[in-house]
């Protein structure tokens, strides 16, 4: 059964930076497309950014140009550099694949908390 562990959240300053980090499990993780998503309190959940098998990545428009979603196939993990943060980052943080039919369950996410 697949596992989600993410990890890396914490408080931070606008303008600071956190580096995010998800080890997968029971899965060949090398040959998914993988994402991060993210949901803020009262909103849904919503794509952040995506690193397909080969590395090639997509980002939505409020992070592009300060996010960088990247991924160690030896490690089994995917990692998402931010930076530049905004208090509306501020979000529980969560990976998983990217093909929407194949989600099933969710890790426990790692809380983003981005104020003065």
């Amino acid at each position: 059964q697949v596992q989600f562990v993410e990890s890396g959240g914490g408080l931070v300053q606008p303008g600071g930076s956190l580096r995010l980090s998800c080890l997968v499990s029971g899965i060949i993780f090398r040959i998914y497309d993988m994402a991060w998503y993210r949901q803020a309190p009262g909103k849904q959940r919503e794509l952040v950014a995506d690193i397909s098998f080969g590395g090639s990545t997509g980002y939505a428009d409020p992070v592009k140009g300060r996010f960088i979603i990247s991924r160690d196939n030896a490690k089994n993990t995917v990692y998402l550099q931010m930076n530049s943060l905004k208090p509306e980052d501020t979000a529980a943080y969560y990976c998983n694949f990217r093909v929407q039919s194949r989600i099933g369950s969710w890790g426990q996410g790692t809380q983003v908390t981005v104020s003065a």
